[in-house]
Parts: C-alpha cells; structure tokens; sequence
C-alpha cells in the first residue's frame, strides 16, 4: 500500500494561493497526498475570486476555510510531510515547529488578493496565480517519493519553486 503524504502551504492571510494550493493538490493528489492550508495572521475569510478559480476548473470548494497555521502545531494535529510557503511574508516569519521536521520550501509567487484595478484585472491575477500552483504542484506530482532520500527530495522540491 502507498504512503499518503501531508502538505501544509502557508501565507500570511490564508485566502488565496494557499486555499488554491489546497485544493488542487487535493483534486489531483486524492489518494497520494492530503493537503492542508493555513496563515500566519488569517484573513478569516477565503478570497471569492480565489473560490471561483478553483470552482471554475472543476474543483471542490467544499471544507475551505481559511485558519491559523497554529491548528497544525497543536498536539493531535495531522504530522506534516511537506511544509510549502507560498507567499513572501510567511517564508520570513517565524514559523511554528512542525512535529517529524518535514521537507520545506519555499514556493513564492505574486499575491493576487493585492492586485488593484478592473475587475477583469482582479479576475486575470487570480487566473494566474491559480495556473503557476496548478503547474507547481503538478511538478511535484511527478516525483518519485518512494524512491528519493529526504536530502534528494528536498533538493528537488525547492527547485519546483524557483520553476
């Protein structure tokens, strides 16, 4: 039987690239991987627009919230296999202790819950925030868990991030 992999990614708000992280790695790593998301400092509400891109490409919204990544350093909480930031300010803060030291990374990329302007605008920085996680995580889909040792891994996880 395969090992189910945990995922956590992490942002500051907990709004919109983690809650998209969220749900792609679990709609096309159901199985594998169960993912997770949470914020520093949580907005309390997910982003709509970020809400309607997971929707829009035919992923459950259902059970997304955002919350406070102190969730997942309580004791009982699920032991993380991953530990991704997606946003520069929670790749510099302080983050809890994970149980089990998992794989981290760092997987930065533009906020689009910042982006002023039209709605068309708005809608378009969602669009593409969503489609650089969506080709991320299929990058990191595509890894032999298995079969890599933890230092090879981590390598391989932190050049995702830079693609």
């Amino acid at each position: 039987m395969a090992q189910t992999y945990n995922v956590l990614f992490l942002c500051t708000g907990n709004s919109a690239r983690s809650i998209m992280a969220e749900a792609i790695l679990n709609h096309k790593g159901k199985g594998r991987f169960v993912a997770y998301s949470a914020g520093s400092r949580p907005s309390g509400t997910p982003r709509p627009e970020a809400l309607q891109q997971i929707e829009s490409a035919g992923m459950s919204i259902e059970g997304l919230r955002s919350k406070s990544w102190d969730e997942f350093a309580q004791p009982g909480s699920p032991r993380m296999d991953f530990v991704f930031t997606v946003c520069d300010n929670a790749a510099n803060e302080t983050c809890p202790m994970w149980p089990g030291h998992p794989a981290t990374a760092h997987w930065g990329l533009p906020d689009p819950a910042a982006v002023q302007g039209s709605p068309e605008e708005i809608a378009k920085a969602f669009r593409e925030g969503f489609m650089v996680l969506d080709r991320r995580i299929g990058l990191f889909l595509s890894l032999p868990m298995a079969t890599l040792e933890q230092l090879s891994l981590q390598r391989e996880i932190e050049k995702i991030g830079r693609a």
